[in-house]
C-alpha cells in the first residue's frame, strides 16, 4: 500500500504549468495564487511571456528551475509530456487569441489545461478546441470563476431542487466603468484589440461571466437573443456597452446587460432569477449573502456558512461567517475541483464537477458571435449556434 505524502500521486500536489501570466499580467497572478490556497499544485514549469528575456525573467522571480522556463509554449509542452516529472496540468493565462493554438498543444499531449475565459477569440477556434479536447484523454476546465463562489452553488441547487418553480425571467448585468475614457495599458490595449480578443469587447470580456452565470443557475441555455453593442468611446474597434435579450428553449425570458463604460461601476456582476414559486438575487461585490423569496413570504437571507445554506455547499467555503471570501477564493474552488477530477481520472475514476468545461466555453463564444452578428443586423433575433 502506497504511503500518504508527496510521493503518493492522489495526495501529492499536481505538477502545473503556466503559459503566460508573466511580469505585470494581472490574471496569472491570480490563477497562481487560487492554485496554492489549499495545496493541491505546485508550478513547476512556465512559458510565461511570449517575450523571451521577459519569460525568463518571470520564471526566474518566480523560483523555477532555469530548465523549466520555456521561451514558447510549443516547446513547452513537447518538453513536458517527455519528462519523467513533467506537468500534470497547465494553466493557461494568456489574451483570448492564444487560447485556442496553447490548449491544442498540450492536449494532444495528454496534458490537462485548465484555461481562462473565454474559451476562444473566434467561433472557428472554439470549435476545433472543442473538438481536440473530445480527441484527447485530457482533461479541460475553464475557469468562469464565479461559479466558484459558495452562494452561487447554493442558488443553482436551490433552482435544480425546484424552490423557484419553473423559471420564468432571468436579469443578469455586469457593469464596470474602467473604460468610461480611452486607456493606454497593457490590460486595455489587448482587449479592446478585436486580433488578440476577438469580435466582441464587453460582450467577451464580462458579458461572458453574465451569460455563464445565469447558465450555472439555471440549467438552462438561451436559444436565440436580440443584441444592441455600442462602442462609445471614440475609436474604439469593440463594443464596450451591450444590451442583450434572451430566449430560452423552456420559454423562459432573460435581459443581458454589460457595460465597461457605466461610471460608478467596478465589478457589479448581479442577477436575479424568477419563477412561478419565488424569487432569488445575488450581487458579486456582496457575495456571501443569497437573497431569496417565496411567493407570498417575507424575503430571507442566505448566508455562507450560516443557516439555511445547503450543507452540499460547506466544501466551498474556508473560514467562519462573517469574514468575507470571494474572487480569490471562488477561483481557488475551481482549481480545488478540477484537482479532484484530475486525481480520479488518472486513478481510472470518473466524478461529477461543478467546474465549467469545453462545452461552457463553446456556449460562451457562440454567445459572443451571436450578439455580434445580431448587433449587425439592428439587433435582429438571432440562434445562438447558427
Amino acid at each position: 500500500m502506497a504511503i500518504e505524502g508527496k510521493d503518493n500521486p492522489q495526495t501529492r500536489p499536481i505538477r502545473l504549468g503556466m503559459v503566460g501570466g508573466g511580469k505585470d499580467a494581472f490574471i496569472g497572478a491570480v490563477h497562481r495564487i487560487a492554485s496554492r490556497i489549499d495545496g493541491r499544485y505546485e508550478l513547476v514549469a512556465g512559458a510565461l511571456s511570449s517575450t523571451p528575456a521577459k519569460a525568463e525573467e518571470s520564471g526566474r522571480a518566480l523560483g523555477l528551475d532555469e530548465d523549466r522556463i520555456y521561451a514558447d509554449f510549443e516547446a513547452m509542452a513537447k518538453r513536458e509530456a517527455r519528462l519523467k516529472n513533467g506537468i500534470e496540468a497547465v494553466a493557461i493565462v494568456t489574451p483570448n487569441h492564444v487560447h485556442y493554438p496553447a490548449a491544442k498543444a498540450f492536449l494532444k499531449r495528454g496534458i490537462h489545461v485548465i484555461c481562462d475565459k473565454p474559451l476562444t477569440s473566434t467561433l472557428a477556434d472554439a470549435r476545433k478546441l472543442a473538438k481536440a479536447a473530445d480527441n484527447s484523454d485530457a482533461l479541460f476546465f475553464l475557469t468562469h470563476n464565479y461559479t466558484g463562489y459558495p452562494m452561487v452553488r447554493q442558488a443553482r441547487e436551490m433552482v435544480h431542487n425546484g424552490d423557484l418553480g419553473t423559471i420564468r425571467v432571468v436579469q443578469v448585468e455586469y457593469p464596470q466603468d474602467w473604460l468610461t475614457v480611452e486607456q493606454s495599458n497593457k490590460q486595455a490595449d489587448w482587449r479592446t484589440d478585436p486580433a488578440r480578443s476577438g469580435a466582441g469587447g464587453s460582450t467577451g470580456d464580462i458579458g461572458t461571466h453574465a451569460y455563464n452565470l445565469a447558465c450555472f443557475i439555471t440549467g438552462q441555455s438561451a436559444e436565440s437573443l436580440a443584441a444592441d453593442l455600442q462602442s462609445f468611446v471614440p475609436g474604439r474597434q469593440v463594443d464596450d456597452n451591450g444590451h442583450v435579450m434572451l430566449r430560452y428553449a423552456s420559454g423562459a425570458r432573460g435581459m443581458l446587460w454589460c457595460s465597461q463604460v457605466a461610471p460608478g461601476n467596478e465589478n457589479n456582476l448581479k442577477i436575479r432569477v424568477y419563477g412561478d414559486k419565488g424569487g432569488l438575487e445575488w450581487h458579486q461585490e456582496n457575495p456571501n449573502y443569497l437573497h431569496v423569496t417565496p411567493f407570498g413570504e417575507p424575503k430571507r437571507i442566505v448566508t455562507r456558512g450560516g443557516a439555511g445554506m445547503s450543507d452540499s455547499i460547506a466544501p466551498a467555503t474556508r473560514i467562519p461567517p462573517g469574514h468575507p471570501e470571494g474572487y480569490l477564493e471562488g477561483f481557488a474552488n475551481l482549481y480545488k475541483d478540477a484537482a479532484d477530477v484530475i486525481r480520479a481520472h488518472q486513478a481510472g475514476k470518473e466524478i461529477a464537477s461543478l467546474v465549467p468545461g469545453i462545452s461552457d466555453g463553446l456556449a460562451g463564444v457562440q454567445f459572443v458571435d451571436a450578439c455580434v452578428r445580431s448587433s449587425a443586423r439592428n439587433a435582429a433575433w438571432v440562434k445562438l449556434n447558427g
